[in-house]
């Protein structure tokens, strides 16, 4: 009995040899069944440096069979080599048992620099990042020394969590330790720089002495990332030119961001050659950034091209040339691309939902946004943020802002977006009482607001054309200090005007400390609003002599003013200057204002040259032909208004007012039979009038009347206000208010 033994035993030497040998050719069910096999046989291993291998292969393939050879190990008394108990907790970690890590970690007697690295680095590695700092902050206590590896990831830590001053700390003990010359420690730490403090990354990058193309990578990613995409391009000209370092894909990518960022297509479509000449274009995320390239500079045409030259795609990919179309405002082309994707298989994720809804919402379709609301549920997308708040502005936009507020109220955690698009919700679909309530409800919940909250407040008051009411809007932007942001100042510009307080829109416009071409344009506009044409026109003398160019908002601004206030031949002098004064090449809707005011002014025949001579490239609209038609009914044309009414009610089927102008101009000129034939066609295609109303000023509030609308209660009491305030002036014959 005793020589099978002795046999056995002999042969110990030769197993522990085949779990060597297939440890270190990573065959793992090898290692295991070795082992088992020596188990099977009787064979006692004795030899602890085994044991490590076994582990390993545990961590790879079978976490019971792990924690069965930790309790052998204890058995055995192994657990007392520093070694065995490193082996132990890597196995845990790798398995994501941080506890039994821990475990393993408080029961050595010995720990080595090793026992420690594999602690952070195990922490780091889950994504416990502030656990594994506070591991590497102990550590350093102990007088352990890391490796590499694991400081690269203790800097990235730093990275993602943005903790500056433990970033500093890591800095400091990385140059006393000796650590700063490995490539790949300095590369970590420029990168943690990058992201937010570009001066010390541009002095930390001149002051290596060896840099490779992850280096010049960092840098070139750090200035796009932080806004200044054209230095991130010269730094890129050194890189190549200077210095010969050969790009890689991540080079490219930031490159193709930088080219986004400024809307430089030409140097993209160089990169896009770069791409493919250096053997990149086959890469799924190079292909994806391509797209996003083309979209924000606005080639649609380019991005769908590269689209189809991809030979793989994945859920980004559809994404950005789904975004890009919707930017591009290709919204047909958005929506055949939306059913394409379910025909390829491709599963709509939170990203293409959040698109797609851009679409419904422009097209307003109300019940599509239904069906997309089915998906979210069924998806269980109920909880992301950005999806809900997506759809309430699509229901809102739709019109079905009730669904909106239910979505809302819904809602167990809102953040200021949700806020604000309930806001802007309520505004858009003419409910400025129930904006200002929500934003009111949004101040007692002490939400924190911010400039889009404050905005859209302001445009709240706007639509509510109460004074009091804006002022009190005003004075809420002062007390949380946003007044000086040009966009907010702009929005109290428009605000003020559309109260007819123009002395305090100027006020406004004064106050704002850095002018903006918007904010310029928008007291122009103001000016023209109220009748101040002349003052509008003495305005954009002022904005040319600030150094500050007219763009096509302005020029709109400038030919609405003259049109309400009469001056056709400083309108149409700015017109035909646009162009070579300017640089401004005029679109639809300046010749819409252009028509308007010839039409405003009885020069219908002059209007009409206008709309033939328009270039080729622009085609009259519904706007230029609704201006022209409304020209028509005011001066009794209705011969030069049959082609207008024709040319209207065939661009814009659906929409009343041109049903409604044609009728009132065929019933001015005595045409009631085409006259009912248009109220009539209103019927026939389900066309949806929308009423006109008046806003009346009683008490400091506003009051909104529908016209022919005879049911409210408070009509007769305001009346007899009115009547109340006016008095008969008998030498001038003019009622005065």
């Amino acid at each position: 009995m005793r020589f099978p033994t002795i046999h056995l035993v002999s042969k110990l030497p030769n197993w522990i040899l085949r779990i060597r040998e297939s440890s270190s050719n990573g065959k793992w069910e090898e290692v295991l069944s070795h082992y088992h096999e020596m188990k099977k046989a009787g064979i006692q291993l004795t030899d602890p440096s085994v044991f490590p291998s076994i582990l390993k292969a545990c961590s790879n393939l079978s976490f019971r069979g792990g924690k069965s050879i930790h309790g052998s190990l204890v058995k055995q008394g192994f657990e007392l080599f520093t070694s065995i108990g490193n082996s132990t907790m890597d196995f845990y970690m790798k398995c994501g048992d941080l506890g039994s890590a821990l475990a393993v970690f408080n029961c050595m007697r010995s720990r080595d620099s090793v026992s420690w690295n594999i602690m952070i680095y195990g922490h780091l590695h889950q994504g416990a990042l502030k656990e594994g700092l506070l591991w590497f902050m102990n550590a350093r206590v102990d007088g352990f020394e890391p490796n590499t590896s694991t400081l690269v990831l203790v800097i990235r830590a730093c990275h993602s969590l943005r903790a500056k001053l433990e970033g500093l700390q890591v800095h400091g003990y990385i140059f006393r330790s000796g650590f700063l010359a490995i490539p790949s420690v300095q590369n970590s730490l420029l990168s943690l720089y990058a992201d937010a403090d570009m001066e010390s990354a541009r002095k930390m990058f001149d002051e290596m002495c060896e840099k490779d193309v992850i280096s010049w990578s960092v840098i070139i990613g750090g200035y796009v990332q932080n806004e200044e995409a054209q230095v991130g391009l010269q730094v890129f000209r050194e890189m190549v030119s200077e210095v010969g370092i050969e790009p890689d894909g991540i080079t490219m990518v930031s490159l193709l961001k930088a080219c986004a960022s400024l809307g430089e297509l030409s140097t993209g479509r160089m990169v896009h050659g770069l791409v493919i000449s250096r053997g990149f274009g086959f890469e799924v995320y190079l292909g994806n950034s391509l797209i996003d390239m083309y979209s924000k500079c606005y080639d649609a045409e380019s991005a769908f091209k590269a689209f189809n030259e991809m030979c793989q795609r994945n859920n980004v990919t559809w994404n950005s040339i789904l975004s890009g179309f919707i930017l591009n405002k290709k919204h047909l082309e958005a929506v055949s691309l939306f059913y394409l994707m379910g025909k390829e298989g491709i599963e709509a994720d939170e990203v293409t939902l959040v698109n797609i809804l851009q679409t419904f919402k422009f097209f307003v379709q109300p019940f599509q946004c239904k069906s997309v609301h089915c998906v979210i549920i069924r998806r269980g997308y109920e909880s992301n943020e950005l999806v809900l708040n997506s759809l309430m502005d699509a229901y809102a936009k739709c019109n079905f802002v009730e669904l909106a507020w239910e979505l809302f109220d819904a809602m167990e955690k809102r953040d200021v977006i949700s806020w604000s698009t309930m806001i802007a919700g309520f505004t858009y679909c003419g409910k400025p009482d129930e904006a200002i309530a929500v934003f009111q409800e949004m101040a007692h919940a002490q939400e924190k607001l911010n400039v889009v909250t404050i905005i859209n407040l302001l445009e709240a008051c706007s639509a509510s054309a109460e004074l009091r009411r804006s002022m009190w809007a005003h004075g809420i932007s002062i007390r949380r200090g946003l007044e000086a942001e040009v966009a907010v100042g702009t929005a109290i510009i428009e605000m003020y005007s559309k109260c007819g307080a123009i002395e305090d829109s100027r006020k406004a416009f004064e106050q704002i400390p850095e002018k903006n071409i918007f904010s310029w344009s928008a007291m122009i506009a103001a000016y023209g609003m109220n009748g101040f044409a002349h003052e509008a026109l003495a305005l954009l003398a002022e904005m040319k002599k600030h150094g500050v160019k007219p763009n096509a908002v302005t020029a709109l601004s400038v030919l609405s003013a003259c049109s309400h206030g009469g001056l056709i031949e400083e309108g149409l002098c700015f017109f035909n200057s646009m162009v070579q004064d300017h640089g401004v090449e005029p679109g639809l809707e300046h010749y819409s204002c252009m028509v308007d005011m010839l039409g405003r002014a009885g020069q219908l025949d002059s209007a009409m040259d206008l709309i033939k001579k328009m270039p080729g490239g622009l085609e009259a609209g519904a706007s230029v032909w609704g201006a022209l038609l409304s020209a028509c009914r005011s001066h009794g044309n209705s011969k030069l208004g049959v082609g207008a009414v024709s040319r209207v009610l065939e661009l814009e089927p659906l929409n009343s007012s041109g049903y409604l102008l044609a009728s009132s101009m065929y019933a001015s000129g005595g045409s009631w039979v085409d006259a009912a034939r248009m109220r009539r066609l209103v019927k026939e295609r389900g066309v949806r009038v929308v009423a006109g109303y008046s806003l009346v000023h009683v008490n400091n509030k506003a009051c909104r009347f529908l016209a022919g609308d005879k049911s409210s209660p408070k009509i007769h009491s305001i009346v007899d206000q009115l009547h109340g305030c006016m008095k008969i002036d008998e030498s001038l014959q003019v009622i005065e208010c």
